[in-house]
C-alpha cells in the first residue's frame, strides 16, 4: 500500500483524484475507473506501487522510439491497470484485470530493484509501457529518479490521459514519451474509448512544453480513424505543437473486443504517412508493415539516408553526434547516452 499522489478530500470520507480528467469522485472503500487507486478511511492509496506485472529487455524501437538511442535496449515494465477502455486494446488481459476487483499480488519489485534489473540486462532506458504508466505514476515517478541516479533514461508509452500537474511533476526525470493519438474525433475518444479527445491534445502540448522529448502514435483503423480529412487534422496539430516530433501510423490489427474490423491495408499506411509529410511534419513511419517502406530516417534538409531500419532492427545508422553525416544538419531527438 503507498499513498497516492493528486487527491484531495470531499466531505468526511470521499476523496476526488487528480491524476487524470477522469477526475474520479471516490468513496470510501471503492476505487477509481483504473481499479488500482482505492480509498481507504479517507486515504487515496496506490494498489500496484512495486507491483510489476511484466518486465522485459526490448528494442528501443519497439516503443515505437525512434529518435531515442536507436539501436538500443529498454528495459520495459508494467504493472496492472489502465484510465481508458480501449474495445481494441491489445494488452487487455492485465490492463483491464483491476476492473474485475482483481489486483494481482505479484511480488514486490522496488525501484531500486527495476533499475538495478535495467543494468544488468545492458539496457540504456526503463520504458513505463504495456498498460497505462499514468495509474502507477507514484511508482514510475521513483523509478525515473532512481533511474536518473544510476545514469538512466526513463520513457513512457502512454495514451495521454493525464493531468498536467502530473506531467509537470514528472518532466524533471522524464526524457522520452510515445504518446497515443488515437483520433482526431471526440466522438471516436467517447465510443471507442470511454474518454475525451482534448484532454490528450492538452497533454501532449504539454509535454513538449515541459521539455519531455515526445513521439506520436496513430494506430490507423479502417472506417473509424482513417479518413483524408481526419488525418490531415491529426498532422496538422503535430505540426502546431512542433514540426520536428516524429509521427508513427501503424497498421491495425483486430483484438479484444474489436474483431469485425479488417487489418490496415499497406496502402493506407503508406498514404498517411505522405498525408504526414505534406502538412509539414519531417520525420513519419509506418509501422507493424516491416520492409514495405517507411521505416527510415532521412535527413530533412538534404535527405540523405540516417538510419536504416526493419522493423525493430537498425541496419545502418549513419548519425554522428546526431548530425547528418552529409550536410552537418541536426536530425532532432536524444542520440548520445
Amino acid at each position: 500500500m503507498h499513498e497516492a499522489l493528486f487527491y484531495e478530500h470531499r466531505g468526511d470520507t470521499a476523496v476526488r483524484c487528480g491524476l487524470c480528467p477522469h477526475a474520479c469522485l471516490i468513496a470510501d472503500g471503492r476505487r477509481g475507473l483504473c481499479g488500482v487507486r482505492e480509498n481507504r478511511g479517507n486515504t487515496l492509496y496506490s494498489l500496484v506501487y512495486g507491483r510489476a506485472i511484466a518486465e522485459h529487455a526490448d528494442p528501443i524501437e519497439k516503443k515505437p522510439l525512434f529518435h531515442v538511442l536507436p539501436g538500443s535496449r529498454s528495459y520495459s515494465i508494467a504493472t496492472a491497470g489502465c484510465n481508458l477502455s480501449c474495445r481494441h486494446c491489445q494488452n487487455a488481459d492485465i490492463a483491464h484485470l483491476p476492473r474485475s476487483g482483481s489486483v494481482p499480488a505479484t511480488p514486490l519489485r522496488s525501484p531500486e530493484h527495476i533499475v538495478a534489473a535495467a543494468v544488468a540486462s545492458g539496457c540504456s532506458t526503463i520504458a513505463c509501457t504495456y498498460t497505462e504508466p499514468t495509474v502507477y505514476f507514484e511508482y514510475a515517478l521513483d523509478i525515473a529518479a532512481c533511474a536518473r541516479s544510476a545514469g538512466l533514461k526513463t520513457v513512457f508509452v502512454t495514451n495521454g490521459y493525464i493531468a498536467p500537474a502530473a506531467i509537470e511533476a514528472i518532466a524533471p526525470v522524464l526524457d522520452a514519451a510515445n504518446i497515443d493519438l488515437k483520433a482526431l474525433s471526440d466522438d471516436f475518444y467517447r465510443d471507442v474509448c470511454a474518454a475525451r479527445l482534448q484532454p490528450v491534445l492538452d497533454a501532449i502540448r504539454t509535454y513538449h512544453q515541459s521539455g519531455v522529448w515526445i513521439e506520436i502514435t496513430t494506430l490507423i483503423i479502417p472506417g473509424l480513424n482513417d479518413s483524408p480529412d481526419e488525418l490531415k487534422q491529426a498532422a496538422d496539430f503535430i505540426v502546431s505543437v512542433g514540426e520536428d516530433i516524429p509521427w508513427h501510423v501503424s497498421a491495425f490489427y483486430p483484438a479484444y473486443r474489436m474483431t469485425d474490423r479488417p487489418p490496415t491495408p499497406v496502402a493506407a499506411l503508406l498514404a498517411a504517412r505522405e498525408i504526414g509529410l505534406a502538412a509539414g511534419l519531417r520525420y513519419v513511419y509506418t509501422g507493424n508493415i516491416p520492409g514495405h517502406g517507411g521505416e527510415d530516417t532521412n535527413c530533412p534538409m538534404c535527405n540523405a539516408l540516417l538510419i536504416q531500419r526493419r522493423g525493430y532492427s537498425i541496419a545502418a545508422n549513419t548519425l554522428r553526434n546526431g548530425l547528418c553525416p552529409a550536410c552537418s544538419a541536426p536530425c532532432a531527438g536524444i542520440f548520445n547516452e
